[in-house]
């Protein structure tokens, strides 16, 4: 509910909010808040503040229709009134024929069909595009503002994080390699149901490591955890809960500090009081978070942090992903005053969140972007769901938002150009109607081959390539675990990106087992190339 990764310790007085996980013991509740001063409420209660205050967006073709029609009705009637009394005037005569041809030709021709069709298309490109990245568009005005976003505010855990604990260092302390210490304290470890605990599990899981089977295991909540493995007494926690059992951990206090400073959760490990290692876990950076962050600044974006974790954590992730300006410790209603405040001030701003304390930011926001493996009140919340965790898919969301409102002026220029020149000249009487409605079918033609050109050529020559007799090579099939495949659309997306590749001949999936089985000419595609592809769609891949 706060950002933070990592369990908070809770002691009798402390406060807890409705919806949190208990990991061990068991509590006596005292319910302080019902109803409407429940958290879930308020941030309810937040959400719809933030949907009313959220700066209104005129989509361009609103802004032409509004007064084009007129206009069209305008010229109409002037065309009525030229070949009419116009020509009484000068002819002494009324000519209705020519006036309803007149009428009718301008009514034809200024028939708002291509511009009506200009936003939508452009849209259907643009959306189309994004889906092939991993990038679900759920909103239209999306694609208007996200070209005038100057200011991105970043949650962190989920966002720029992975948002789950994994071990980072192993630091021997004695003669014992990082394997056996790793060994001994995941062995003490296995049957805790910390979160910690199962990253050190997880981590010697992975390495392929025989665990040993720990006795007399007892968990001592906020502290660490004592256990028997094969014989030997095993502590592992923080160093004063070490200190307190009696070992002594002078030795380690200094590198303990400056692992500390780095944001990292330290714990200790000692065997029969005697201090082996240190193991440090964290909730680490995400591999694309300071590539995204980089191309956000090449881009002309400046990235802001705003996160419920502690400062010090905060500036941590910070600085490792290049990110300049932080805001710790912000309570979800906070968020949104401070996505309020950069409007205030000029910007668009464009918020990329996964929790549900990022809920109300998302809907105040100008554009809110949402984890794909976020919670589901966010994804309500956003106007764009990244449904990877890819962060650097919000640079290409960006990047196709503004090809495609580049595409919507495209095609409102030459749809207009049509009608502007065509329904002055119809005014005239000098344009037969059927030549009226020629004209609009070469707009709405026009307005097309603009759009969906581009993607067309290249369809035809790959279906010329397929019709050309292809020489039988040997194949290898690969499978690949991606664990953030959650439905059949997604396999279906990553099948279509997947079959562009030239030496793929094949590509099966199954959702249910989050799996990709892959089959290619063998000696063309390494395994390597594929798992970027998948990357690329906003997908992890785990490592074979």
């Amino acid at each position: 509910m706060t950002g933070e990764p990592l369990p908070k310790d809770k002691t009798k007085g402390d406060e807890v909010i409705g919806g949190s996980v208990n990991q061990t013991g068991t509590l006596v509740v005292k319910v302080t808040k019902v109803g409407e001063e429940s958290f879930l409420s308020q941030v309810a209660r937040h959400l719809q503040e933030a949907r009313a205050l959220k700066p209104s967006i005129i989509q361009l073709v609103d802004q032409i229709l509004k007064y084009f029609v007129p206009g069209v009705l305008a010229f109409a009637g002037a065309a009525i009134l030229i070949w009419t009394v116009g020509a009484w005037l000068v002819a002494g005569k009324a000519d209705f024929i020519r006036a309803t041809y007149a009428a009718l030709a301008v009514l034809v021709m200024g028939y708002p069909c291509a511009l009506g069709m200009a936003t939508p298309l452009a849209m259907i490109r643009g959306g189309g595009e994004a889906a092939l990245k991993g990038i679900l568009m759920r909103s239209g005005e999306a694609f208007q503002v996200f070209k005038d976003v100057k200011k991105i505010v970043l949650d962190k855990t989920g966002t720029v994080t992975v948002g789950k604990p994994k071990v980072i260092d192993l630091i021997p302390l004695n003669s014992k390699s990082p394997e056996e210490l790793l060994r001994l304290a995941a062995s003490a470890e296995k049957p805790s149901e910390h979160p910690l605990a199962q990253a050190v599990v997880e981590k010697a899981e992975k390495r392929g490591l025989d665990l040993k089977a720990a006795s007399d295991f007892q968990a001592v909540p906020g502290l660490g955890i004592r256990a028997t493995v094969n014989g030997k007494r095993v502590l592992a926690g923080n160093l004063r809960f070490l200190q307190e059992e009696g070992v002594d951990v002078s030795t380690a206090q200094e590198k303990a500090s400056r692992l500390e400073t780095e944001a990292k959760t330290v714990v200790g490990i000692a065997g029969d009081g005697e201090l082996v290692g240190l193991l440090t876990i964290a909730d680490v950076v995400k591999e694309d978070a300071a590539d995204a962050i980089r191309e956000m600044k090449e881009a002309g974006l400046a990235a802001v942090m705003l996160t419920g974790d502690n400062e010090k954590t905060a500036k941590a992730v910070a600085s490792q992903v290049g990110i300049d300006e932080v805001h710790a410790q912000v309570l979800p209603q906070d968020k949104a005053s401070k996505v309020r405040e950069l409007q205030r001030a000029g910007f668009r701003v464009a918020m990329v969140g996964d929790g549900i304390n990022d809920a109300p930011a998302l809907m105040q926001a100008d554009v809110g972007v949402a984890i794909g493996a976020g919670t589901d009140i966010a994804i309500e919340s956003s106007d764009v769901i990244l449904v990877g965790e890819r962060l650097t898919a919000f640079v290409d969301a960006y990047h196709i938002a503004r090809r495609s409102f580049r595409k919507t002026v495209q095609n409102l220029s030459l749809a207009f150009s049509f009608n502007g020149i065509g329904v002055p000249l119809a005014a005239t009487g000098l344009v037969h109607p059927v030549w009226a409605m020629i004209a609009m079918v070469a707009s709405v033609s026009t307005v097309l081959l603009n759009s969906f050109a581009g993607r067309l050529i290249p369809k035809r020559v790959r279906k010329a390539i397929k019709k050309v007799p292809q020489v039988r090579e040997e194949a290898e099939t690969l499978t690949f675990e991606v664990p953030t495949v959650h439905c059949e659309g997604c396999v279906s997306i990553i099948r279509d990106a997947l079959s562009r590749l030239p030496a793929v001949t094949g590509v099966e999936g199954k959702a249910k087992e989050k799996r990709i089985t892959v089959a290619v000419r063998k000696g063309t595609l390494s395994r390597d190339d594929i798992a970027d592809e998948i990357s690329r769609l906003g997908h992890l891949v785990e490592p074979a």
